[in-house]
């Protein structure tokens, strides 16, 4: 990588160690270094491939009768009835720290208009972004067959890529991006001289109606298909977008 920070700190950011100034500092630096988005990318689909190949090895019941026997040998005093409730009280504020993260973080749990603006926000900045002079794609070329290739060797699910040119959309590549804090991958088409990004992501939300909307002056479109979310963005007319929905929904 020719980035510096892709050495210095894209790990800390990774793991969440650089504080908040110094995460906020980093993601503006990730919405122009291809660089930096790339080895994210590359360290996401690494920490995924490892959590799914199940390493972990449950301990031999030996070794459990020798640690409950030390245990019951270690055994503390009861706790003073006064130092319970503190205790009791500390852990219902932890409890509801954590909810309210949960409210805040999670799509699912806070209200979904909210939701849906925010993902049209990040959705059409990632765009806008992408139009920059060496932004557009990581992978160049409009065979399906090597666009899909490249992706099955650096993103950690499996995405349809469909050669369009017939209808309309011709392929012009792929690239990885960054939308609110998580890896997406993109599919890049042009329709007519408009580019056409498709953004693609696992999702675990139940199929729904897909939804259209407006930002900036580009046109959005989000539907849920396969367990699988996507998000067609351009300032192409709506009913481009939508045509591009249903070759792809159908």
């Amino acid at each position: 990588m020719s980035c510096d920070l892709t050495r210095s700190a894209l790990h800390g950011y990774f793991d969440g160690e650089l504080g908040a100034a110094g995460n906020a500092e980093f993601k503006r630096h990730l919405e122009h270094c291809s660089d930096c988005v790339l080895e994210f990318a590359t360290q996401d689909f690494v920490r995924d491939s490892l959590q799914r190949a199940r390493l972990y090895e449950f301990a031999p019941d030996s070794l459990k009768l020798r640690k409950r026997a030390h245990l019951r040998c270690c055994v503390r005093p009861a706790a003073s009835p006064q130092r319970l409730i503190w205790q009791w009280l500390a852990a219902a504020a932890a409890l509801l720290v954590v909810a309210l993260l949960v409210w805040r973080v999670l799509p699912g749990v806070h209200d979904d208009d909210d939701y849906q603006a925010e993902l049209a926000a990040g959705i059409v900045d990632a765009h806008v972004r992408s139009l920059q002079p060496g932004h557009l794609t990581n992978v160049d070329s409009a065979d399906q067959h090597t666009v899909k290739a490249w992706f099955d060797g650096n993103v950690g699910f499996a995405l349809p890529v469909r050669d369009l040119t017939n209808d309309g959309f011709s392929l012009l590549g792929g690239r990885l991006d960054i939308v609110q804090g998580g890896t997406v991958a993109v599919l890049v088409y042009v329709r007519l001289g408009h580019v056409v990004n498709v953004f693609i992501w696992p999702t675990r939300e139940p199929e729904v109606s897909a939804r259209m909307g407006e930002r900036l002056g580009y046109q959005w479109v989000v539907w849920q298909k396969g367990k699988m979310e996507f998000c067609a963005v351009s300032d192409a007319s709506p009913a481009e977008l939508e045509q591009l929905h249903r070759l792809f929904a159908g």
